[in-house]
């Protein structure tokens, strides 16, 4: 889930959440421990988007929607 300590930096890859208008990515508590990090402490993080591996045809993918339908003249 998660690379070593190096230093002062750990990597861990976190699910968003939608909570009230904002979104929320939870720090594992390992993490905050192993960092010392407390509440309302300033942190500095970098935010990167994963891809998803597609792996395989069509690996993935979700369910088809009615928005991904063509409309047929």
């Amino acid at each position: 889930m998660y690379n070593n300590i190096l230093g002062d930096v750990m990597e861990v890859i976190s699910k968003t959440r939608a909570v009230g208008g904002s979104i929320v990515a939870t720090i594992p508590k390992e993490l905050t421990r192993a960092l010392g990090i407390k509440p309302n402490e300033l942190i500095k993080l970098e935010v990167k988007k994963i891809k998803k591996s597609y792996f395989g045809k069509f690996k993935g993918v979700g369910p088809f929607t009615k928005e991904d339908e063509f409309d047929v003249l």
